[in-house]
């Protein structure tokens, strides 16, 4: 049998009730009470590194995550993490930059309720989750969730309380649980024989979301505290260049300071194309700016943090940006 590692962070699926609202009280070891049959597949250990209401993750969590991954890589066969689900897709997506080409299974899950409520949408997951754990396919980071197996940098949670919160964004579903059956989609193969690790990150990265009335002022400020900007456009993208509102005077004067700046768009589904209209051309050859395509919001913001993490050079965090991870980029610039 394999030997699975589940690492425990909080969130819904370890919470219980108290006066103030739902609180992640349960821990790992208790979790695993839960799923009993798991064990006639494969043993488990489980480790608990946070017990945080998902709202409350930072970037500096997620390398808690990935030390945890890294100290106990050799020992297990896969690792199942539970995670509450308001940040799951940003830790999902993180976690695949951080550790790239893993040829052991990193799962990511959670629940819309918690797992000792007797309606929940929590044991099945966790189950399903340490069921793909094993499969002999499963490698790199995915996340697991009403059936769904979602590649780490293509989940989104599009549903606030219903059981199929996630959907995977612009890419197919790399397999569906059903029944304890494991059914794969998509197979590319473990890449190496051992995950790059990452131990650094730079989280000054901030996201605009454009509305009508914005000023460009806003830049300004935004740059004075923040090292890159993800400005999120309406439909296929553009810069809003009216006289009385010039945004590209601003974005002059950002890209002039060295201030990385990435368009993408508001719209969830089939992602940026800036060259459609005279807004987005204009914007994105007078300056080269970065667009994120079909990437989702969620993977443009962890993987500049990532990138930045790396390296300060313009060149080779666009570069880097473009390079296909885990599926996160279908068309690079």
């Amino acid at each position: 049998m394999k030997k699975i590692l589940l690492i425990a962070t909080g969130g819904t699926i370890a919470s219980k009730a108290t006066e103030e609202g739902l609180s992640p009280k349960i821990s790992s070891e208790e979790l695993l009470s839960y799923v009993p049959k798991a064990r006639e597949f494969c043993t488990i250990d489980a480790i608990q590194v946070l017990n945080i209401d998902s709202t409350n993750i930072q970037p500096e969590y997620w390398l808690t995550i990935v030390k945890a991954i890294k100290d106990n890589y050799a020992d297990y066969d896969g690792f199942v993490v539970s995670h509450g689900t308001d940040t799951m897709a940003y830790s999902a997506a993180a976690l695949s930059y951080l550790i790239q080409n893993s040829p052991k299974p990193i799962v990511i899950t959670g629940a819309q309720k918690p797992i000792d409520m007797d309606v929940t949408d929590a044991r099945t997951n966790l189950f399903d989750s340490l069921l793909y754990a094993c499969h002999p396919n499963a490698h790199g980071v995915c996340l697991v969730f009403d059936g769904d197996v979602i590649a780490g940098t293509r989940a989104r949670k599009v549903r606030s309380k219903s059981y199929n919160a996630f959907e995977s964004i612009n890419f197919p579903a790399l397999a569906t649980i059903h029944d304890g059956r494991v059914i794969q989609y998509i197979n590319n193969g473990a890449t190496s024989s051992y995950p790059a690790f990452y131990e650094n990150i730079h989280p000054s990265v901030f996201l605009l979301k454009l509305v009508p009335g914005l000023s460009p002022n806003v830049l300004s400020a935004i740059a004075e505290q923040y090292d890159a900007i993800v400005i999120e456009s309406y439909g296929v993208g553009g810069i809003p260049n009216d006289s009385k509102r010039d945004f590209l005077a601003e974005i002059d004067r950002l890209v002039g300071m060295g201030k990385i700046i990435v368009m993408t768009t508001q719209v969830m589904n089939e992602g940026s194309d800036m060259q459609v209209y005279a807004v987005g051309r204009v914007a994105k050859e007078r300056h080269g700016l970065i667009e994120a395509f079909d990437m989702t919001t969620e993977a443009l913001v962890t993987k500049l943090m990532w990138i930045m993490g790396q390296t300060d050079n313009p060149q080779t965090i666009k570069s880097m940006f473009y390079t296909t991870i885990n599926h996160d980029i279908m068309f690079q610039g």
